[in-house]
């Protein structure tokens, strides 16, 4: 079987990978990222001085990419698309080496990178306009009118990704601690779940500081944010807070015409209703012509969908070097 891709997810928990043909409904006709076949690992890329490292990426995905075409019959592996959290501004070295790489190893003639929030928006709604907000931890907003591209916030946990888990975690541990204090806005429920989870509240900040996983750490504490609010005002307005914020970003991006389509992916969702019911409100207040859909898939399905509509020369999404970046091998490379 030849005229095959190779789809790739690249991301903190490692990669995935999926090899297909563009008529195995693994491309935008809605059907699943399985392709013919798929394998993953457990490790990160790596990043350096350089940005994402290409080496460490060719090492780990023509290993896989040839046992897939072995196990598949795929041959002729002619479109990759390799999406990739960091591309915006950890990718020179990827968009310097990798296309040639992967004209060497695979035979690939058409090399797409793009950045997860591309592919997560891909995967959740398709090449169409819209908007999607990838909210788990931190939160990022990405939207197209099919002319261009728009995000809002992915600012990290200190600058932004204002409604994501850790911001959800931070402004509860501020209550916490708030009432500890005896300070208005305080909330002894939560005070109660952070000594639950992390021992006296005074010894917070010398737990918090010093930690390089400071996010995912204040994330942790969302879902107890989540499992008070029914009982807690404080904890309620946290959530109501967080949905402005995620409705915010939605709006920064969501082209102003037409009949938009409109998602939330991520694992911020499995909070509920306390935090679903006030963001169904504020997505319909801010975006009224817009869309509501569920999430269709996730990056890998969408990664699967660009290659699929690379591989067919049907791809309208538009270019753009920080979030999707197309290039086209010559003859005789």
């Amino acid at each position: 079987m030849s005229g095959g891709f190779l789809a790739v997810d690249s991301g903190g928990s490692g990669l995935r990978v999926v090899v297909g043909t563009a008529g195995n409904g693994a491309g935008g006709d809605g059907g699943g990222p399985d392709g013919l076949g798929r394998r993953a690992s457990r490790e990160p890329v790596r990043t350096g001085a350089r940005g994402i490292d290409p080496g460490h990426l060719m090492a780990q995905l023509v290993p896989m990419a040839r046992a897939l075409t072995a196990e598949t019959g795929v041959t002729g592996l002619g479109t990759v698309v390799v999406g990739a959290a960091g591309l915006a501004t950890l990718g020179d070295a990827l968009r310097a080496e990798l296309p040639g790489a992967l004209a060497r190893e695979l035979g690939a003639r058409t090399v797409a990178l793009v950045a997860d929030a591309v592919t997560a928006y891909v995967g959740a709604i398709g090449p169409r306009a819209g908007a999607v907000v990838a909210a788990g931890t931190g939160l990022i907003a990405t939207g197209t009118d099919l002319t261009r591209w728009r995000r809002a916030d992915g600012w990290g946990h200190l600058l932004g990704d204002c409604g994501g888990g850790a911001w959800i975690g931070r402004a509860g541990l501020e209550a916490a601690l708030r009432a500890h204090d005896g300070r208005e806005g305080g909330s002894a429920l939560l005070l109660a779940r952070a000594e639950e989870r992390f021992g006296p509240v005074a010894g917070l900040p010398g737990q918090l500081y010093p930690r390089t996983d400071r996010p995912a750490v204040l994330a942790s504490f969302a879902p107890d944010v989540a499992a008070c609010a029914a009982d807690d005002p404080v904890a309620a307005d946290v959530l109501r807070a967080a949905a402005r914020h995620l409705a915010d970003s939605a709006a920064a991006v969501c082209p102003p015409g037409g009949e938009p389509r409109v998602a939330v992916t991520g694992g911020l969702l499995k909070m509920g209703d306390a935090l679903v019911v006030p963001l169904e409100e504020e997505l319909a207040k801010r975006l009224p012509h817009a869309r509501r859909t569920a999430a269709e898939g996730d990056p890998l399905h969408g990664s699967a969908r660009i290659a699929a509509a690379l591989a067919t020369g049907s791809l309208t999404l538009p270019s753009d070097g920080g979030m999707l970046w197309v290039t086209t091998m010559p003859d005789g490379r």
